[in-house]
């Protein structure tokens, strides 16, 4: 299976790229800057230069690959995973893939029942205000897309090695949370859901 990866050099996206060709993927790594990447080879994997916000290079990078993986942040002030996000879904749609992994946040949809009072209130409702509005209007695009998207919502982002041993898919009142998840596994079970029709076409929240 052929995989593009945006938002391939950031945090999770590195996970990303590494988890996918350690599983044998043929991978794309779509970034602004191939240097970020310049010390990851591997005969597997091809990296490009693109700007997300360019609909041509976005399109450009697209075609003959059979699923993308999207973990974009917001270099640019609450815009990239949105607009970034609306690119890569018409782009795909032009180029015939149908296979979509996306990565928002925990708290974003029917979600913001499971955020604690700091989260929900102070994080969300001040420090990261911008980026929670950005991701919202990124699960918008992908509800209003006929391709078969899965959204993983995960907790904060903590360090650590692959543990397979995390909650996904709970219900959106649930509470008994830590509200945190590795990036390696949250790498890990957005690579799963290749493999699976488990969250086609649903949200699924992801937590320790």
């Amino acid at each position: 299976m052929k995989l593009i990866i945006f938002g391939s050099s950031g945090t999770v996206g590195r996970q990303l790229l590494l988890q996918a060709l350690q599983s044998g993927y043929s991978v794309t790594a779509f970034t602004r800057s191939k240097e970020r990447l310049s010390d990851i080879m591997h005969p597997h994997l091809r990296i490009v230069e693109g700007d997300v916000l360019n609909e041509k290079d976005v399109l450009l990078n697209m075609k003959g690959h059979d699923a993308v993986l999207c973990a974009l942040g917001d270099g640019r002030k609450g815009i990239v995973r949105s607009q970034g996000t609306k690119n890569i879904l018409k782009a795909m749609k032009e180029a015939g893939i149908d296979r979509f992994v996306c990565q928002t946040t925990l708290g974003a949809g029917d979600s913001r029942g499971n955020l604690n009072f700091f989260w929900k209130h102070i994080m969300f409702g001040w420090f990261l205000k911008e980026a929670y509005r950005d991701h919202e209007l990124q699960e918008e695009h992908i509800l209003q897309s006929k391709l078969n998207w899965t959204i993983v919502r995960p907790g904060a982002f903590t360090n650590g090695n692959v543990t397979g041993n995390y909650q996904h898919g709970f219900a959106g009142n649930e509470k008994n949370l830590k509200l945190k998840i590795s990036r390696a596994d949250l790498a890990d079970f957005m690579l799963k859901q290749l493999n699976t029709d488990e969250y086609s076409r649903k949200a699924a929240s992801l937590s320790y």
